[in-house]
């Protein structure tokens, strides 16, 4: 099974490092490459973290990372991280708007 990461993922790592790399570019580097393997090891159990609330009929889970939440959809074939953002945001209001 093969993770891919939207645009929009991709976009949400590299704001995250551009933050983090003000104050400490090595934890940068580190935290965006630990964000980047937690993704890639959701292939191993993909149904293992919960779908989040309301969205459950897209199929839409969240798995938490330290302070980040990741979230994805799973299907037989691969896993497509939607976002990734940090756990303190309103991540509602940045998460698909179909509602």
């Amino acid at each position: 099974m093969i993770v891919v990461l939207t645009a929009q993922a991709e976009a949400d790592l590299e704001a995250i490092g551009d933050y983090l790399a003000q104050e400490r570019p090595s934890r940068a580097l580190l935290t965006i490459g630990s964000l980047r393997h937690c993704c890639n090891r959701l292939a191993e159990f993909p149904e293992a973290f919960p779908f989040v609330q309301r969205y459950e009929r897209i199929g839409l889970r969240r798995r938490i990372h330290e302070n980040y939440l990741i979230f994805y959809r799973a299907s037989s074939e691969r896993i497509e991280v939607i976002r990734i953002l940090h756990g303190a945001m309103d991540y509602e209001s940045l998460l698909l708007r179909e509602d």
